[in-house]
């Protein structure tokens, strides 16, 4: 029936339907809609979406009174993005929250009217997202990747093991962001004399021949870009650069902690949840009137950075005590 139906679809995306059966002379509030698209999975974006509601019912929002969240996710298949997009629109939602540059561009297209705000987002200025960082301008604002974690990383790498000279990064040449955090990473790589090999992975079909041009080339370490199909596939990328002692830097794309976790050896950068809780402060400036083209896209202020002991040992590396000081987490 339709109400099994509507019943079933607001505990699937996470929203909870206010009861159409009022007392008398209660009148009935329409809820604010948030729409939430994501280029990964449910579970893999929990933490993110967790971070929202938190902030948002810290602003006096509540679930299920006064507040409704819809969510989509493409489960990696950055296609199907576009039409998530367009869903949320038509139900309507007040304001589109994205996660990642795919999510953020495919609402842009979705919709020049409702307002967007994103997160976990490289380079807006360059991919055309936003007019720039002080004036977004149009429907849309949010929180940035800074691009100095790209050199940050290289630093932290050489810092784990001085004789890195040559770095293998692995990216996703048709996430725009993966492909600007590469030239990013170049002109860092340069100015610290180290030579950078990237290698193109699109999705898992392309891990075994990457594995092998990188074993051609015997490289001293392995980075990532932030991006869904790296993560997806961070078991393999970290087994491998533990089985050819490669020193790994992960970047970030939702949990890319995840790699540390999986074996990897380090990683730095932003701090998601904190972009996440930002990014709710956004949305309740914008449903008090703000205009999303007014407000300046903000950069992170708070990094994380993880170390893994256990992947240090198996490279046969010791870290230095200093690096490990400053390490907000060492597994």
């Amino acid at each position: 029936s339709m109400t099994s139906r509507r019943v079933f679809v607001s505990v699937v995306t996470g929203g909870v339907l206010t009861s159409p059966r009022l007392a008398r002379g209660q009148k009935a509030v329409s809820p604010t809609r948030i729409g939430w698209l994501s280029a990964t999975s449910r579970v893999n974006d929990h933490a993110n979406l967790e971070a929202v509601r938190a902030e948002l019912q810290a602003l006096g929002y509540a679930e299920g009174q006064n507040l409704v969240i819809q969510g989509r996710w493409a489960d990696g298949a950055v296609d199907r993005l576009p039409q998530l997009a367009v869903e949320l629109v038509r139900l309507p939602v007040h304001v589109l929250c994205t996660d990642g540059s795919p999510a953020s561009v495919a609402a842009k297209h979705a919709t020049s009217t409702i307002p967007i705000v994103f997160a976990r987002v490289a380079f807006p200025d360059q991919s055309g997202l936003v007019a720039s960082y002080s004036r977004p301008g149009g429907n849309i604002t949010g929180i940035a990747y800074v691009d100095q974690e790209y050199g940050k990383r290289l630093e932290l790498l050489r810092e784990a093991a001085p004789k890195v000279a040559r770095v293998a990064l692995v990216y996703n040449p048709e996430n725009p962001a993966s492909g600007l955090a590469v030239d990013e990473t170049r002109r860092w790589a340069a100015r610290m004399h180290v030579s950078l090999e990237p290698h193109e992975l699109r999705g898992p079909a392309d891990l075994d021949r990457i594995f092998g041009a990188i074993v051609a080339r015997r490289p001293d370490a392995l980075m990532t870009t932030a991006d869904t199909q790296i993560v997806a596939a961070r078991v393999p990328i970290v087994e491998f650069s533990t089985r050819h002692r490669l020193v790994s830097g992960a970047g970030y794309s939702g949990r890319a902690r995840d790699f540390v976790y999986a074996g990897g050896l380090m990683f730095y950068g932003a701090s998601i949840p904190e972009m996440f809780r930002r990014a709710a402060r956004a949305v309740d400036k914008i449903l008090k009137g703000a205009r999303p083209g007014d407000l300046p896209v903000e950069r992170p202020t708070k990094f994380d950075m993880i170390i893994n002991l256990k992947a240090a040992k198996a490279m046969g590396l010791a870290l230095p005590k200093p690096l490990l000081l400053r390490a907000d987490e060492v597994i």
